[in-house]
């Protein structure tokens, strides 16, 4: 007789269905899986056979085989020590036959016998409720399980000992409950940056029509503070982002103690770091820093520090909003729509701006193009606002903190992005919550300026040879401009506003 139970296999953030087939036959003693099965899911084996005699419960003297089904899929993780380990308790009689039947299994055993977390649940137990089983997983991650549906019957324990005696009926496991993960210290606000007004400005528009950001300014002028600063404005995760966000970060293994969060992400990579940990990939084709990234923040600190080829690998998630990764013997796709904010000096020494210097290498402006070279042209024109920090002074620094903090900012950014997504609700397209996200088509007829508009764009694309793309990006800039003023029609002076927000690329592009 063969026992059968059902886990899953990770293909970015969906998952496939995977049969994991026991069979206790006479023979020689052995203990086989088959299945293509990668090195964590061969040493299960030994994990499996600790941690049931560790839980009084002993392997019969037989041929034990284990098959995970499709045999052509391949088996990645720790996850399939679990319904290993039931499946042949289930086969020697320790727990009913059939209590197993109409859940999906996934936990990492320990040599004690208990069950460790493991990744991906939050995905496993949305794809389980889909196809109308229960999941059963680690205690640890039961909270995040119980994110999937308030209807799924989870089962949720520490141990072997505790499934078995939940099966014969004399321990009772409770059904997890959600849980939001609390911020812990104070958060970041706007008021603590004393100057910098125009960067504030640019930073309102950034977050209310999820824009693109390039800062340069000299070293100590505050682009970091603005840029951590930003997910105090941002307006909180819709539900259908919170689930999109929670996923990826399930299958990272991002998620501590099961608890979700409500705040956008914010992710600072080190500019050291390689193409596989920004965009994905590796042996087993992880989420990157973009896709963790999604519907958040991906915070550039030193641009052109990065290698080359790690920041042209942004140009098509920046385009398309995904991640396609691709192996021999499988593609996976993860979501990367995120909000690019980049900080850089505007020469190595970073001063090249400052009035009276003269750099050693040359003249300044020199200094400064072959600086901003590393950064490529198409990168450049894929970046919606272009701001110039200067400085600060001390004189800005005894002045008393700002009237107005990141609470009052919040506010309007969350009144025109509830425009937008109404907007966009009322075409159709409810799945669009931001500018950034619509495409062209859509663009030229949500943000068609009026008269006087339309004749400063039309002057202002071939005085700065805008091509298509710059074109569209100040268009969206002009939207979510008319969208932070309340008005429906975008203007003349929304449209100058975005130009002045591309005059610095015309600098660095030509650099490039």
């Amino acid at each position: 007789m063969v026992q059968r139970v059902s886990t899953v296999a990770f293909e970015g953030i969906e998952v496939r269905p995977v049969d994991v087939q026991v069979q206790v036959a006479p023979g020689m003693p052995a203990f086989t899986i088959v299945g293509l099965p990668d090195k964590a899911v061969s040493e299960a084996r030994e994990r499996v056979r600790s941690a049931l005699i560790a839980s009084g419960l002993a392997l019969p003297a037989r041929r034990i085989t284990i098959n995970l089904a499709p045999a052509d899929l391949p088996k990645e993780g720790s996850h399939y020590d679990l319904p290993i380990a039931l499946g042949l308790m289930a086969a020697i009689g320790a727990i009913p036959h059939d209590a197993l039947a109409g859940f999906t299994v996934l936990g990492e055993l320990g040599l004690d016998g208990s069950i460790a977390p493991v990744a991906g649940v939050l995905p496993a137990a949305i794809g389980a409720n889909a196809r109308g089983e229960g999941l059963m997983c680690p205690s640890a991650c039961g909270p995040e399980a119980a994110w999937a549906s308030p209807e799924i019957e989870i089962i949720a324990a520490s141990s072997l000992v505790q499934l078995a005696n939940h099966f014969k009926g004399t321990q009772v496991l409770s059904r997890p409950q959600p849980k939001i993960l609390e911020t812990e210290g104070p958060a970041l606000d706007l008021a603590d940056i004393k100057g910098q007004e125009s960067a504030k400005r640019a930073l309102e528009i950034a977050a209310a029509g999820g824009h693109n950001l390039l800062m340069v300014g000299p070293p100590g002028a505050g682009k970091s503070m603005l840029a951590a600063r930003l997910p105090s404005i941002l307006p909180p995760l819709a539900p259908a982002e919170l689930l999109e966000v929670s996923m990826v970060a399930s299958v990272a293994g991002e998620i501590e103690g099961g608890a979700l969060t409500n705040r956008r992400p914010f992710r600072a990579p080190h500019h050291s770091a390689s193409m596989p940990a920004l965009v994905g990939g590796g042996l087993h084709a992880r989420p990157g820093e973009v896709s963790l990234a999604h519907h958040g923040v991906l915070f550039l600190d030193e641009l052109p520090e990065f290698q080359p080829q790690v920041l042209d690998s942004l140009r098509q998630p920046l385009e398309t909003g995904e991640v396609s990764i691709a192996r021999v013997n499988h593609r996976v796709t993860y979501p990367a729509r995120f909000m690019l904010v980049a900080a850089m000096n505007p020469c190595r020494c970073g001063r090249a701006s400052e009035p009276g210097y003269a750099c050693r290498r040359g003249p300044n402006g020199r200094c400064a193009a072959d600086y901003q070279a590393r950064i490529s042209g198409p990168l450049i024109d894929r970046i919606d606002l272009h701001i110039e920090v200067p400085a600060v002074t001390a004189a800005d620094l005894i002045l008393p903190p700002p009237a107005e903090g990141s609470r009052e900012v919040a506010e309007r950014v969350a009144l025109a992005r509830e425009r937008q997504a109404a907007r966009y609700a009322s075409i159709g397209l409810s799945h669009l919550r931001s500018n950034a996200a619509v495409s062209g088509a859509v663009l030229e007829d949500v943000a068609r300026p009026d008269a006087s508009g339309l004749s400063l764009i039309r002057d202002a694309a071939d005085a700065m040879r805008l091509s298509a793309r710059g074109y569209h990006r100040v268009l969206r800039v002009a939207r979510t401009l008319a969208d932070l003023d309340g008005i429906e029609k975008v203007g003349r002076v929304h449209i100058a506003e975005a130009l002045s927000y591309r005059a610095l690329a015309d600098e660095v592009r030509r650099a490039a």
